[in-house]
């Protein structure tokens, strides 16, 4: 399939780069359901993966770079080229690759489809109350390096379709099923049902610490927010607790280092480690 169009810019003021325009309101681009994949291996990732891609913004020296992977997506797919400080204009700051891609966000599956597409031992992970982007971004990029199945992302909870959260997962949430609940203390009980037990990472939780947490069998952990953890209503629907021990005077790791420990410890219980 070639590429449908190479057109040169110099403004930003085309209806088709409306996206790109708008690439800060979230809102808009959750309506419309589609996303901004930002720097040289997220656009490239985007364009090797199996989801939807609208069009690309890069300069002008990269196309011949990218042009092998352009000509094999399956849409007639437009790309604009532009210098980098018209580029720049779209970011606020200086790029230094300068290359912007727009994404569809793919169809979610339900947490029924995951469980009866996956064979124990499952593993998966949740968040409650994830705010910060880039957090959740080092979440998601955890989850695939450790094979993690599907992320179940609870309803207070941002999307790791966000610009910045697909910009700090390196582009593996395009790898990663997501399940955006509108319950997750319902989905916690749908996974009870299903045999599936869920494990709260809970700094507070002394007596239990993640080395001697059964993590071996169909289970999700479930993480929240930095400051002050999972909400009440989530921690209550767990089955279990755990906790990272650390030295005197820690309480807590960032989210994203919490998230690397607790799966590097669930596989090495199933001896994938």
């Amino acid at each position: 399939m070639a590429i449908r169009s190479v057109q040169p810019i110099s403004t930003l003021d085309l209806p088709e780069l409306a996206p790109y325009r708008t690439m800060r309101l979230q809102a808009e681009h959750r309506r419309q359901r589609i996303f901004v994949a930002e720097g040289e291996k997220v656009v490239r990732r985007l364009i090797e993966s199996d989801l939807g891609v609208v069009s690309v913004l890069l300069p002008t020296q990269w196309l011949e770079a990218l042009r092998p992977l352009l000509e094999r997506r399956p849409e007639n797919l437009p790309v604009y080229t532009a210098d980098k400080p018209v580029l720049e204009q779209l970011t606020g700051y200086s790029m230094y690759q300068g290359l912007l891609a727009i994404g569809r966000v793919p169809a979610m599956p339900t947490l029924a489809e995951v469980l009866a597409a996956t064979s124990p031992p499952r593993l998966l992970v949740a968040l409650d109350e994830l705010a910060n982007a880039e957090n959740l971004g080092a979440v998601v990029r955890n989850c695939v390096a450790f094979g993690t199945q599907a992320l179940l992302v609870g309803e207070t909870c941002s999307s790791p379709y966000l610009r910045r959260a697909v910009r700090g997962s390196m582009g593996t949430v395009f790898r990663l099923p997501v399940i955006e609940t509108d319950s997750l203390v319902a989905a916690l009980a749908q996974l009870r049902a299903a045999g599936v037990r869920s494990v709260a990472a809970h700094p507070l939780a002394n007596r239990c610490p993640l080395a001697q947490t059964q993590l071996a069998g169909d289970c999700c952990l479930v993480l929240g927010n930095e400051g002050h953890g999972l909400s009440p209503a989530v921690l209550a629907a767990c089955d279990a607790c755990a906790a990272i021990p650390m030295a005197a005077g820690v309480d807590s790791l960032n989210v994203g280092s919490a998230a690397a420990v607790f799966l590097y410890e669930t596989c090495r219980q199933r001896g994938r480690m």
